[in-house]
């Protein structure tokens, strides 16, 4: 995937998150979603292809991924 300037996207956190600094969040780029954790901003970030994002949502959205 090609290079992200992360301090040039806009960066999302959950409305489910409480506003607390224990969330991940997301940006979408050209390449695909970029996620980074909000306690640790200066360990970079992950960029996912756009196809995989998907697959994770729609995996979470079904159930597939909860806990017993």
């Amino acid at each position: 995937m090609a290079e992200v300037d992360d301090a040039r996207l806009e960066w999302r956190t959950s409305t489910y998150s409480g506003g607390g600094n224990d969330c991940v969040e997301v940006a979408f780029t050209p390449c695909g979603t970029a996620l980074r954790d909000t306690k640790n901003r200066a360990a970079g970030m992950l960029t996912v292809p756009a196809q995989d994002w998907t697959a994770l949502l729609t995996s979470a959205r079904s159930g597939e991924l909860d806990l017993p």
